[in-house]
């Protein structure tokens, strides 16, 4: 398939470059045409591209047989600077999204690289991760194919990014307390209690927003939870997610949030679904359940 740009000024193109941190896979980006920056997974002595010689589904069989926790790394200056260089060869614009600036030194990066390519590459921070800065790559995307201009699709993805919410049922909080996204505390204090606790990324953080006992509770606190938001907005991308090998969670979670989908989806089958990659994945665990959406 051919990869769809749109003519910038002067019959340039202007591409949308994310990161993996997104949840996109090499080739899936690709059909979508959206260019994919991997970030770098290690299992001890083996490094892996994220979505690129590691699939997510890759990732959680890895993550099932190994007993080493996984670590991830931020892209540095230099690969933003090669990947930019070679995107803009032609004298193509670049907007480049990346994981939340709270989350990882990556926006930094991109930033400064950027930084060489005034006027010609712009990098936007997500303030999000997984299926939250993936929609906000779809939305570059549909900007782009309006026939927007680079400077214009930059502040609307700016303006916009704020209404994004991701939350989540995770089903251990030791992934997030490992990779230092939450407090020990915190993580602790859900342990002990045995529950399914529900986070959220506000302001660009991973915070815990709830907790429950039982999937069943869960589900519903999460759903509560996107009512409280103000609901999904429907003509905006969206889309759920999970972690693991099974998505016998995911089809539970349908089951119980019918509510949100009724009137606005026919049919539950075309709801969007991502399995969550290894950037996300490392901190989260297996058995998450998600959605991402633009708030009413």
């Amino acid at each position: 398939m051919r990869r769809r740009e749109t003519p910038a000024k002067e019959g340039k193109m202007i591409k949308i470059l994310i990161d993996s941190a997104s949840d996109l896979e090499q080739e899936e980006a690709r059909r979508m045409g959206i260019s994919m920056i991997p970030m770098e997974i290690g299992f001890g002595e083996e490094t892996f591209s994220d979505g690129v010689n590691l699939s997510h589904r890759q990732f959680f069989e890895k993550l099932a047989a190994s007993d080493v926790f996984p670590k991830t790394s931020q892209i540095n200056e230099f690969r933003w600077g090669e990947a930019f260089g070679k995107l803009t060869q032609n004298g193509d614009q670049v907007i480049a999204i990346t994981i939340s600036s709270k989350l990882s030194g990556t926006f930094a990066c991109a930033q400064s690289a950027a930084a060489r390519y005034p006027g010609q590459v712009f990098a936007v921070d997500s303030l999000n991760a997984a299926a939250g800065e993936r929609i906000l790559g779809e939305y570059a995307l549909r900007l782009l194919r309006e026939g927007r201009d680079a400077e214009t699709i930059v502040c609307e993805l700016q303006e916009k990014r704020g209404k994004i919410q991701v939350i989540a049922v995770v089903d251990t909080l030791k992934y997030l307390r490992k990779g230092g996204r939450i407090s020990g505390a915190a993580a602790l204090a859900g342990e002990m209690l045995s529950v399914k606790p529900v986070v959220s990324v506000t302001d660009g953080e991973v915070k815990l927003a709830g907790k429950a006992i039982g999937s069943k509770r869960s589900n519903n606190l999460l759903m509560q939870l996107v009512k409280r938001c103000g609901g999904i907005n429907f003509s905006m991308p969206y889309g759920l997610m999970y972690s693991g090998l099974s998505d016998e969670y995911l089809k539970r979670y349908l089951r119980d949030s019918e509510a949100l989908w009724k009137g606005h989806i026919d049919d539950p089958d075309r709801i969007p679904v991502y399995l969550i990659g290894s950037t996300i994945g490392a901190h989260i665990g297996p058995n998450a359940v998600g959605v991402a959406f633009f708030s009413n």
